[in-house]
């Protein structure tokens, strides 16, 4: 790319405006743009805004596939600005949003021996301990600590995200999570009543940021309304689990 060519040297006026926050090409914009395209009329310019420079990179090559002109981007204070303009070729948008909607995430979970299992997702890995252990300290998390950890991690990362696009700056976010099992002497076959879940979760975010706690609470309602691991969790996700022998 030709930062010279590409970079605009102010913002090109219009009223069509998609404010991605800190969302990138591989994580949701091009969605989020595809949808504010279909409001944008043939030859109008689109204003993209989005924190993150990988951008500049991957935004010209989804626009030559798609024919929509990639006309540059202007640096900004907070924020980048990429301006494209609506071209002529209809795009299938709904069947893009289809693919996003049925797309399945996979793990691979191997154990070879001791108390660790290694889980291989994508091009990450990472050990898992027993399900839950009473030490103080093991070579790995428990299942339940990482489960605790996903909820975690998809409520700090989700708040930040959902603020950024509205505009909203926090500076830091610290989550602490509780997780109280009905009855773990169920899994350890000691015991018959009850479960060996968790029976409860509870926890307090805090939360550094300039804007006012009414909104920062607005904006934490809707990432545990929308949160892909407390839907999970609240929805009782279907379970349709086999063995095989590996013979």
């Amino acid at each position: 790319m030709s930062e010279s060519l590409e970079k605009l040297q102010k913002p090109i006026a219009t009223s069509h405006v998609c404010d991605g926050g800190n969302l990138d090409c591989g994580s949701g914009l091009l969605l989020v743009i595809r949808r504010a395209m279909e409001q944008v009329p043939e030859n109008e310019v689109l204003e993209i805004r989005s924190t993150e420079f990988s951008v500049c990179n991957d935004l010209p090559a989804w626009c030559r596939m798609t024919e929509n002109p990639y006309l540059g981007w202007v640096e900004g204070t907070d924020t980048n600005s990429f301006f494209v303009r609506r071209g002529g070729k209809a795009e299938d948008v709904n069947a893009e949003l289809a693919k996003a909607r049925n797309y399945k995430f996979q793990t691979r979970v191997r154990w070879k021996g001791e108390l660790t299992s290694t889980v291989y997702a994508r091009n990450h890995s990472f050990a898992v301990g027993q399900p839950a252990s009473f030490d103080v300290s093991d070579a790995a998390p428990s299942a339940l600590e990482y489960l605790l950890g996903a909820l975690g991690g998809c409520l700090v990362m989700g708040l930040q995200m959902h603020a950024s696009r509205a505009g909203v700056k926090i500076e830091q976010i610290e989550l602490a999570l509780n997780g109280k099992p009905d009855n773990l002497l169920v899994f350890l076959g000691i015991e018959e009543t009850g479960h060996a879940g968790l029976a409860d979760i509870s926890g307090t975010a805090y939360v550094e940021s300039d804007a006012p706690l009414a909104k920062i609470r607005e904006l934490w309602e809707h990432t545990l309304r929308v949160s892909p691991v407390v839907n999970t969790l609240l929805r009782d996700a279907k379970l349709n689990l086999q063995v095989h022998s590996l013979d």
